[in-house]
């Protein structure tokens, strides 16, 4: 079988990992509201915490990553390449943001993102978690603090772990980018001094 073929089969799988909405299956099993209409109206972690509360937003938030590592490790063994990971780690939080299974109406990635940043490039993930656990800590926005870690993450991994691979720089800075897109109204909201603190229910 041709790579391209293994590349494209892996990125397929990837994405129906991600299309697996960890939120809207919890508030179906607990007997919540339709995400999707409540809150942020996305299926994300935080979300899931302010409309749900702890324990909910807490198994979201690990299911969306976990999926995410696995995708990661499931592009690498069937492509053989860790750009094979790298693939299937945009592939996934794809699939997250615009879930097949759920009309196309998914979360803001970011819990998937860190999955993803921790399998690809571990060293600087672990420098992102520490400065998105400080920016939360201090202002208590997790946009921002969630835009902050992807920013950082690509501009690291660009620096110190691409080699000058533009694939590799390029990968860093997509997953940046649908990070912003998703914020966007946060983006807004921040500017305005309207947004939403952590641990504060809408």
């Amino acid at each position: 079988m041709s790579r391209g073929v293994l590349y494209l089969l892996a990125g397929i799988l990837a994405y129906a990992l991600g299309s697996i909405s960890t939120g809207i299956l919890v508030s179906r099993y607990m007997h919540g509201p339709d995400l999707r209409t409540v809150g942020s109206k996305n299926t994300g972690a935080t979300n899931v915490q302010r409309t749900m509360g702890w324990i909910p937003g807490l198994i979201t938030f690990w299911g969306d990553a976990l999926k995410a590592v696995l995708a990661c490790y499931l592009g690498q063994l069937i492509t053989g390449s860790h750009l094979g990971a790298l693939f299937c780690g945009v592939a996934v939080v794809i699939g997250h943001n615009w879930p097949i299974f759920f009309q196309l109406k998914g979360g803001k990635g970011v819990a998937s993102s860190l999955g993803v940043m921790l399998f690809c490039f571990p060293v600087p993930a672990l420098c992102c978690y520490v400065l998105g656990i400080l920016i939360v800590v201090l202002t208590k926005y997790v946009s921002l603090a969630s835009m902050s870690m992807l920013v950082l993450y690509a501009i690291l991994v660009s620096v110190f772990c691409s080699a000058g691979d533009y694939r590799i720089i390029l990968w860093a800075v997509l997953l940046a980018v649908l990070c912003l897109l998703r914020h966007r109204a946060n983006i807004e909201r921040l500017l305005n001094g309207t947004e939403n603190r952590f641990g504060q229910r809408k």
